[in-house]
Order: C-alpha cells, then structure tokens, then sequence
C-alpha cells in the first residue's frame, strides 16, 4: 500500500461523521419509500434495472451488454439511463447523427454496438419511461442502466452488482466508504452478482461471500469475472491488435476503477504506461496531443496505444487525427463462473417471458 492510499483512507475516517449523517439520511429516505410516504411508480411493463449500492466501479455497463446480447435476438428491447454527463437535459432518444455529448459516453457505447435497440437517455427515468413506450412501438421490455438507489420506479427485476474486491456487506457510507445506499436495500434485489472474481475462484470462497452477503432465501447469487476481448482499431473496423509480451501499450483511462485492466496488461504485455483521467472525462485536443506526444517518446518496435470502450466514445470525435495512430480498444464482458451463466440467462429471460403486472399495495 502506498503512500497516498495509506493517505486517502486515513483522511476518510476523518469524514466518519459526514459519513453517518449521509446514511441517516439514506435510511431515513429507504423507510419513507417502503411505507409509501414517498411513492414508487409502477408500469404495468418488463423493467429490468442494473445497479449497486455503491460508487461506480462495479461493472454496470458490460452487464448492460450482457443483457443486451442476451435479449436482443427475442425480445425487442431498449436501455434507458441518466446519461451521466452529457451537455443535454432531459430525454434524449438516440438516433444515426447522435453524440456522446448528447446521451453520455456508457448509452452511446451501447447505440454504436447495437444500433438496432432503442437507447435512451433521460434524468428522471419515470419520466423517460412513457417517451420510450410512446417512440419505440412493439417494446417489450426496457434494461434500466444504474437505476437501483432511484426509487421513484419500482422495476420488476433487479440486478444488484458488488465488486469481489469491496463486498457491499464490508463497506460504509460515503465519503468515508463508497457506500451510496444502506446494507439493507439489498433486499430488493432478485439477483446479486459478484463481479471481478478471480477466475479460479474456490467453491469455498464463493460460499463464504454468499454467507457474508447474506442473500434471503429468493435472491440468487452468482459469481463473473471480467473477459477481455481482442482490441480493435478506434476508427478502422477490422483492423485488430493480439497482445503478446512483447508489446509496450500506453494506456489511455478514464473509467472508475482501472485496477483490474492494469492488471490484465501486466500480465500480457511487456510493460504499460498510463495516461489516467477522471472517470467519464471529456478529452480535448490538448488530451489528444499530450496522448500523441506521450506516445512518440515510448522507444519501442510493437508499440500501442489501448483504451477502453467507455473512453473510445469520448475519443472518437477526433477520427481524422486517430485514423493514423494505433490507438486500440479493448473489450470486455462479464463471464460467469461456475457454469452458472445458463441459470442467470434463463431468470432473466422468464421474467419478460412470464411477466404479469403485480402492483404494490
């Protein structure tokens, strides 16, 4: 540990009283929700909602692609977020002429991949709902991206995701921890995933999480790691990169938690620069030439720069530029382990298969 994590986590504990107003705060308001003083809305219509308890990090929108996989081919469906700094208010369906300033960098990953799906962006989901099902006739069901703490819309299908790294149940309310909501909202979820497992995960260590955890008897609980892809051109579709020890990779990043990536390229490549922003930073052309200039000065034969899909869509205004780099993008999926990916694909697909309108009294 270094010194500036030894830094940050002590002046954390300094914020514990900030912290313990903050979760006040948030119990007070999940206790109001659940007593009906603050009402949900509730559609007689499929939602699935994606989320986590805390900040970022936990691998939200690869699991939006999962699903989007998943559905796609059965079911007409589309996603729906807030669009986490866009420079637009309010809905925003996504169309051919569409930007990331427009919808914010994780929809437009998701436009540009499947093009055929609705995508949205809207601040008030029960607001962005009933323009969805207004704009894109014949949907069948609409995937919520980060929407579990926005209790205004009760979704029929919740995804709670935890990083194996920082369990909800070992963490506080921020700032002190990274905690956004209370232990106990887990509850309202029909699946926990934990994300970012090893791939050799034990089936002890799987067993001990579940029991830390603490899942009710109807909430299930499985268990992915993160699966690389190979990397492919910013702009030149078909031209590919295959990583080998060789290679000397700037990487370009500005995503919550980049750990794991590092990782992965320690253990493929021969060494890794990095070039870090802030999460869902918008690069300007001094971004662009600090990058360039970065580059030029790694003396290496196999040589790339590498960034991922979130930070592609931020960079990509700057094509005529980038046609001549060799700036590559790595993707990435959730894999599930134990062969449990069959069962979570199959309780995913019943609830739209089955779906039957059972509001709240």
């Amino acid at each position: 540990m270094n010194f500036n994590t030894i830094f940050l986590k002590s002046f954390r504990v300094l914020l514990l009283p900030l912290a313990i107003l903050y979760g006040l705060i948030i119990v007070i308001r999940n206790w109001l929700f659940d007593r009906d003083y603050i009402k949900s809305a509730e559609f007689n219509f499929p939602l699935i909602c994606v989320g986590n308890l805390s900040m970022g990090g936990t691998g939200k929108s690869p699991m939006v692609e999962y699903l989007v996989k998943l559905l796609r081919n059965e079911f007409k469906i589309g996603t729906l977020s807030r669009g986490y700094k866009r420079k637009t208010k309010g809905y925003a369906l996504a169309n051919d002429f569409t930007t990331a300033l427009e919808i914010g960098d994780e929809p437009m990953q998701i436009h540009q991949k499947f093009p055929d799906i609705a995508v949205a962006s809207c601040e008030e989901r029960i607001v962005g709902i009933p323009h969805m099902l207004q704009d894109v006739p014949n949907l069948q069901a609409v995937i919520l991206d980060d929407a579990f703490q926005h209790r205004t819309i009760r979704a029929g299908f919740n995804i709670l995701l935890t990083e194996y790294g920082n369990l909800y149940s070992n963490d506080f309310f921020l700032p002190t921890g990274d905690l956004r909501d209370e232990w106990a909202s887990a509850k309202r979820a029909q699946v926990i995933v934990v994300t970012k497992c090893p791939y050799n995960l034990s089936a002890e260590m799987k067993q001990k999480i579940i029991r830390d955890l603490k899942p009710d008897a109807a909430q299930k609980v499985f268990f992915t790691t993160i699966e690389y892809g190979t990397p492919y051109h910013i702009v030149n579709r078909g031209d590919d990169w295959l990583l080998t020890p060789r290679d000397e990779v700037l990487l370009v990043c500005g995503i919550a938690n980049p750990k794991p990536l590092k990782e992965y390229l320690a253990e493929k490549t021969h060494t890794y620069y990095q070039q870090d922003y802030s999460d869902h930073h918008i690069f300007s052309i001094d971004d662009l030439n600090e990058i360039i200039h970065k580059f030029e000065h790694i003396h290496a034969k196999d040589k790339i720069i590498l960034t991922t899909e979130k930070d592609a869509v931020r960079l990509v205004k700057f094509a005529e530029q980038l046609r001549e780099l060799p700036m590559y993008v790595l993707p990435i999926q959730h894999y599930f382990l134990f062969d449990e990916g069959d069962q979570f694909n199959e309780l995913v697909k019943d609830f739209i298969r089955n779906f039957h309108f059972n509001p709240a009294k």
